[in-house]
């Protein structure tokens, strides 16, 4: 939940030298449902990635992880270290918010972005050569 900011009165006229804080994430999220890696110094396990920019990320796990936890998450061919910064539990599974250690770059998202891209091509694919197979009868789905 957001809390209000008091914000310090000023004189007429002049603009303050900051923005005030207002709550909002630093970094646009890219909305991705792509598997990942996930390593920790308890296990390592594949996960759903589901949103990322460039300061964080939010993943789906089977069990989530208790927030301060760090850990490595491999994705289009790099690895970034993060820490555990929020837990949402549920049935079947949760979700962990995640804050990068450092800021990615512009190309690495768009790797990212490039990888979610040719996975979901893939998925298609390989859904219409199950379909293709079933309707011919040369296989079972």
């Amino acid at each position: 939940m957001v809390q209000p900011v008091a914000l310090p009165r000023r004189a007429p006229g002049s603009e303050p030298a900051t923005p005030p804080l207002t709550g909002r994430r630093s970094a646009a999220r890219l909305r991705l449902a792509v598997p990942v890696r996930m390593v920790s110094t308890h296990a390592t396990q594949n996960c759903i990635l589901l949103d990322l920019s460039r300061t964080g990320a939010r993943i789906g796990l089977a069990e989530p992880l208790a927030p301060g936890m760090c850990l490595y998450l491999r994705v289009a061919g790099f690895e970034v270290f993060a820490e555990v910064i929020w837990r949402k539990a549920g049935t079947g599974g949760g979700i962990n918010g995640l804050a990068f250690d450092e800021p990615l770059s512009d190309a690495a998202v768009l790797a990212v972005r490039r990888h979610a891209e040719g996975f979901a091509q893939q998925q298609r694919d390989c859904l219409r050569d199950q379909v293709r197979r079933w309707v011919s009868g040369e296989g079972r789905l």
